[in-house]
């Protein structure tokens, strides 16, 4: 392998090579850097990161360091420029580093060059690794020496390298506080300099004495040093350590608000408003109504609209917030003011209708959220002016197809969408005026619209049928060709038409679409149309239009895909026939479903890939298959009631045995083998909704529906039938008061509770069992059937991607070798892991720490055959690490006291930010072969020759 095919090799973005492959990597790399040639041995330096990112595992990276602290220590010093950015660019490997002592010795031996930009790169290398040295003496000593250095390049390093311990180490700040500041305040020190000492002063809020001196340094030197960038500087240091040292952060305010206030300077004021919105979004708890109050003058006062739309983005952040309540609240012993005759208020009717489109949307935002959380009573004209003013700006911008418009844009609508969500008695009047401005917008506007229509339609249903007329009008006339601008309109058109018909849609609609799709839409818009009809329960249109793309892709994988997509939504077209009462109907309807999704799993199966395994997928449809089975056949138990009623003499039967059950005949026994199947079926969704940890709120909420409804089946079954004193409703009270987010969820939520309902009034007027009870049960099924599955984002796309690479030691040299330990040892298991992340980690949920669980099991004994305890055979050991840039590391010690082969597996799973667990995976097992210690060996040999000897002397006597 050469540097070149080592670059190959790295280059590539899969996981789960051998750990040959990466130090066989390492070896090409460092034939690299022994190269006498300068270019090579830079292209080996900066090929590094990607070792790191395909191998982040500790043994790797500590080799991987300490060859690059060689070649700073050697090298020129442009190589250790490239060593010192490397070092930079892996600054979450550096805790991963084993023998730091051996490479910050290497590292630091170059300080002591006669080469001052030799010991400025040193200095910077040394600031680099604070956070793994942040106590290191000679480091601190080093910086303290090269602050003295009559070299500018070296004097910046060590500034570099001081802010970087001063945030690591509490007694580096402590110790460098008084420096910096006779540094800053020496008359020989120049203005320059100063500018890069001041910002250190942010770090040193380790106690609260440290914090109040810096304060006052930087009081002073706000007072003593008027000029424009000393005093932008010194502020917005103030203002970082406020925010660090928190208890500061109201006497910040004021100073802040000083400035803005009385400062003329335009550069000043807009330093002030960006640390105004820092604090703002740190402690708006903080805010008091005179601080909000301050900006609001300052805000009417202020001729700029630069520094207006500042103010008002400020007041925009605060205005969401509690700082809201807290300025129309009223002070003790004042008077009652009304919402319109505040500053605030004012300010934002007044920016409504700025000539400034940004500082107008702002303004439109300001007002929504006063709207909002002021009470009803108070604000009902404000209501009013306020969709006034979010229409003004509308109507301005949706002409407009400037990338600065349709942020002013967006931003209205945002404004706008929450502002129905709080008062949605303003809604029909605001979707009108959206569908008429629809016509008239452009075509980046028009998509715009159709995703806040979209968003008020999930949110009020009632107003889809309202919309229909003219979203289908327009769709026939919007699309003329075929950029990318059309394309997205097509898509955003086609999904507000899905959510406003409520998964009926009618055979014009699906006309007008088609017609649109076949003359300018390519195939990447048909599937994202086709997947949104999927996840809104339009099965019948997307069926037909997963058809036509199944053979314009290139790919095999993709086509089974396709087929897969097709077949599941004509098995849920199928159901949407099943009528009320009918049961012969739906017992037909779900085989006919079966058989579409049997042929679906298999085109399923044939599309997953290594990289690509359709996990959740096919896991989800297998689940979907046995519920519909488990419908089908409760359905067949009811019927048995018919065909197989009880005895003449079950009653005598029940009192005979104690067993009321056997009152009702064979039907009993029946209902309680379906009854235990769904609630398999509830566990089963219940470890696929635990194993999804980067599934979105929606996709989990759709399985967590599919959980509760085989819930709902087996407990309507146990009310009805199996135990009816026992069952309770009361669990079940609280559904109609959930806050639904889709139309799936407020489907089955309505049909939850119709079905208890009915459950409940059966239970209480009628004894088990009946025909009344086994329709109420078939009602249940129908009612379930009817609602159209919905497929959310997860089954198409994953947004967020994590996943757990997991290694251990000591580690078997070969996999099917088995680790051997001695019984009267302890085995030390080390587990090390990293986190892996896709291109948006933390999108949904976030790793708080990860749980790992190790386990063994006795598979085979060698030593002689006794009763052995249970607790002797097994191990179980539970740990939570907090990974620490993605990285894990702890150890378990294990007891393999009995003589055989051991199986452990160790499995990893993470727990949120919330608290809860998700089984993400991955399992590790390897083999243990306890064997037995050469002491106890030689005694039990010696036993054995000691129980032999007596025999043989007996005979030498009595040969004699």
């Amino acid at each position: 392998m050469s540097l070149s095919s080592a670059r190959s090799f790295l280059s590539e973005a899969c996981y789960g090579e051998q750990e040959l492959d990466a130090n066989s990597a390492l070896m090409e790399l460092d034939k690299g850097l022994r190269s006498g040639k300068l270019g090579e041995q830079c292209e080996a330096v900066v090929l590094f990161p990607k070792l790191f990112q395909k191998y982040p595992f500790p043994i790797l990276i500590n080799s991987a360091f300490l060859k690059l602290a060689d070649i700073f220590r050697l090298g020129n010093n442009f190589l250790r420029l490239c060593v010192l950015k490397v070092t930079q660019q892996s600054e979450k490997h550096l805790e991963k580093i084993l023998n730091v002592d051996e490479f910050v010795k290497r590292v630091f031996s170059v300080i002591h060059s006669n080469d001052p930009v030799a010991r400025a790169i040193t200095l910077r290398m040394l600031g680099s690794l604070a956070s793994i040295i942040p106590e290191r003496k000679n480091a601190h000593h080093s910086i303290r020496q090269s602050l003295d250095s009559h070299d500018n390049v070296e004097v910046e390093a060590a500034i570099f390298a001081a802010a970087s311990f001063s945030a690591q180490s509490k007694d580096f700040a402590a110790g460098i506080c008084n420096k910096v500041s006779e540094m800053i305040q020496g008359l020989d020190t120049p203005v320059d300099l100063k500018l890069k000492l001041i910002p250190m002063l942010q770090h040193m809020h380790h106690d609260a004495n440290l914090a109040s001196s810096s304060r006052e340094l930087l009081q002073h030197l706000v007072s003593s040093y008027p000029s424009t960038p000393m005093v932008i500087v010194s502020l917005h240091t103030f203002t970082q350590l406020a925010a660090s040292s928190l208890i500061d952060i109201p006497k910040q305010l004021q100073l802040l608000l000083q400035y803005l206030r009385d400062d003329p300077r335009k550069a000043v004021k807009m330093l002030t408003i960006n640390d105004l919105k820092l604090l703002a979004k740190k402690a708006p708890h903080l805010w008091i109504r005179e601080n909000t109050q301050t900006l609001c003058e300052c805000a009417l006062a202020i001729p700029y609209n630069s520094l207006k739309l500042g103010m008002l983005a400020v007041l925009s952040t605060l205005s969401g917030t509690i700082a809201i309540k807290q300025y129309f609240s009223n002070p003790a012993g004042s008077s009652m003011v009304s919402p319109q005759l505040t500053d605030l208020v004012k300010l934002a009717q007044e920016c409504c209708y700025h000539s400034n489109l940004a500082v107008a949307a702002q303004g439109v935002a300001v007002l929504s959220n006063i709207v909002i959380s002021c009470p009803e009573k108070d604000i009902i004209q404000l209501e009013q002016e306020t969709v006034l003013g979010v229409e003004s700006l509308l109507m301005l911008c949706s002409q407009d197809s400037s990338p600065g418009s349709q942020a002013t844009l967006k931003t209205g609508l945002t404004s706008l969408v929450k502002l129905l969500k709080g008062r949605p008695h303003l809604s029909q009047a605001a979707v009108d005026f959206l569908l008429g401005q629809l016509h008239l917008s452009c075509d980046s506007s028009r998509t715009l619209i159709c995703h806040a229509l979209a968003a008020i339609a999930t949110h009020l249903p009632v107003l889809g049928d309202g919309m229909l007329g003219d979203l289908v009008d327009l769709y026939r006339v919007v699309s003329h060709s075929s950029t990318g601008e059309q394309q997205e309109l097509l898509v955003s058109l086609a999904t507000v038409i899905f959510v406003a018909s409520q998964s009926s849609l009618s055979a014009e609609v699906k006309t007008v679409i088609k017609q649109q799709l076949e003359s300018v839409a390519n195939g990447w818009t048909v599937y994202r149309i086709a997947r949104q009809a999927s996840r809104m329960g339009c099965h019948e249109f997307s069926s037909e239009l997963y058809q036509c793309l199944r053979t314009r892709v290139a790919s095999e994988h993709f086509y089974f895909w396709l087929n897969s997509l097709k077949d599941f939504s004509q098995a849920e077209q199928c159901l949407t026939h099943v009528e009320d009462g009918d049961y012969s109907g739906a017992m037909s309807a779900i085989a006919e479903a079966l058989r579409s999704y049997q042929k679906g799993i298999a085109s399923l199966t044939a599309a997953s890939t290594p990289l690509s395994p359709l996990t959740f997928q096919c896991e989800f449809i297998k689940l979907r298959i046995d519920t519909l089975q488990a419908l089908s056949q409760l359905i067949c138990t009811c019927n048995s009631l018919k065909t197989s009623p009880p005895p003449a003499i079950a009653t005598t039967i029940a009192l005979s045995s104690g067993n009321e059950l056997q009152r009702c005949g064979r039907i009993s026994l029946q209902m309680k083998v379906c009854m235990e199947e769904f609630r398999s079926l509830a566990a089963r969704y219940s470890d696929l909704h635990q194993s999804s940890f980067d599934a979105d709120y929606a996709t989990l909420r759709n399985v967590e529906l599919q959980q509760q409804s085989c819930l709902l089946v087996s407990h309507v079954i146990e009310a009805l039938i199996i135990d009816p004193q026992v069952a309770s409703f009361q669990e079940y009270g609280t559904l109609g008061s959930v806050q639904t987010e889709s139309e799936y969820e407020r489907r089955m939520i309505a049909v939850f509770n119709r079905v208890l309902e009915e459950a409940e009034g059966l239970t209480k007027k009628h004894p088990p069992v009946s025909h009344l009870h086994t329709s109420c049960l078939c009602d249940t099924v129908i009612a379930l059937l009817k609602v159209p599955l919905s497929f959310q984002r997860y089954f198409f796309q994953k947004l967020q991607s994590t996943s757990i690479k997991l290694a251990l030691s000591p580690s078997p040299r070969t996999p099917s070798e088995p680790i051997p330990v001695q019984s009267s040892q302890q085995l030390t298991l080390k587990v090390e892991g990293v986190v892996q992340h896709g291109s948006t980690p933390g999108l949904f949920r976030k790793i708080q720490s990860v749980c790992l669980n190790v386990t063994s099991v006795l598979q085979s004994k060698t030593g002689p055959d006794y009763k052995i305890a249970l607790d002797a055979k097994t191990n179980e050991i539970e740990q939570r690490v907090e990974p620490h840039n993605d990285y894990f590391s702890t150890q378990f010690l294990l007891n393999f006291s009995i003589l055989g082969t051991h199986s452990v597996t160790v499995e990893a799973s993470v727990v949120d930010e919330s608290g809860i667990q998700w089984k993400t995976g991955p399992k590790t097992t390897v083999s243990v072969k306890s064997l037995e210690d050469p002491y106890s060996q030689q005694l039990r040999h010696q036993l054995q020759q000691g129980g032999a000897q007596p025999a043989a002397q007996r005979s030498a006597y009595i040969r004699f």
